[in-house]
């Protein structure tokens, strides 16, 4: 089979330039182009020279309607709006859309999942197998550990992170609330200020930090009488995102329309 054509929304961020190098330096696939945002600077540029590759012959453009004409895939960790306004272009284009973006309302979600009548879309909150791993154990710790364990799930990300909690957190909770039996959204505490009274039985809360150049910190921790567990995973690069995100397209290529997740790809039985 010939390479899969792989184009990377953001080219010019962080992750977008982290997306170009390990996607060139993967085997089965190659960079055929990236987008930004309308008026950007990287417009017209070499992706290969952002990321520090030199030059790959796979430019930034600001109108993706060519390029997804052209392309097997598309790795996307941008902005809710845009995701979405990429999932249908992925469904027009019935090709493969992997989205690490976070923040998504009920609207945006319902829309993602439209556009994946036609597109292949893999979409999680954190594309790592770690965290995916993690993800499994506090669904199943909640299952096997009584109400009397309280839940709280605590993270910390860089000062420039806007969404709060993270996508992760979030998918933590998740997975706490599914084990649990419960529904998430009766049952979480975002915040806690001034004279809140003594905790709910059966609640799930989530701590939010941000400060300095952290990638990623997520803990859930389980606190009964005179125990706790904790289980952590420390995000110490954003290569492992990258990578999570390239084999999720990757594995992406050979499945029907749908959506999927991390734990699809990875083949995890939760």
């Amino acid at each position: 089979m010939s390479n899969m054509r792989l184009a990377i929304i953001g080219a010019g961020g962080r992750m977008g330039r982290t997306l170009t190098r390990l996607v060139h330096e993967t085997e089965g696939c190659e960079v055929a182009g990236g987008t930004e945002r309308p008026g950007s600077e990287y417009a017209g540029e070499d992706m290969g020279v952002l990321a520090g590759l030199g030059p790959i012959n796979a430019t930034v453009t600001e109108t993706p309607l060519d390029l997804f004409a052209s392309i097997d895939g598309v790795i996307d960790f941008s902005s809710p709006q845009s995701s979405v306004e990429h999932s249908v272009l992925a469904a027009q284009a019935r090709i493969v859309h992997v989205i690490g973006t976070t923040g998504f309302s009920s609207d945006d979600e319902a829309k993602i999942k439209a556009a994946a009548r036609h597109a292949r879309i893999i979409k999680a909150g954190n594309m790592s197998l770690g965290v995916n791993l993690l993800t499994a154990l506090v669904k199943r710790a909640a299952r096997s550990l009584g109400a009397e364990f309280d839940i709280e799930v605590v993270e910390m990300h860089h000062r420039h992170k806007v969404d709060a909690p993270s996508g992760t957190a979030l998918m933590l909770g998740q997975a706490a609330a599914d084990g649990r039996g419960v529904d998430l959204a009766d049952h979480s505490v975002r915040s806690r200020d001034g004279h809140t009274g003594a905790r709910t039985s059966g609640d799930i809360g989530f701590a939010t930090l941000r400060g300095g150049s952290v990638v990623g910190e997520h803990s859930v921790v389980f606190a009964g009488e005179s125990e706790r567990i904790e289980i952590t995973h420390r995000a110490e690069s954003r290569d492992i995102f990258a990578r999570g995100a390239i084999q999720a397209a990757l594995w992406g290529r050979n499945q029907k329309p749908g959506l999927y997740s991390m734990t699809d790809v990875l083949g995890i039985d939760d």
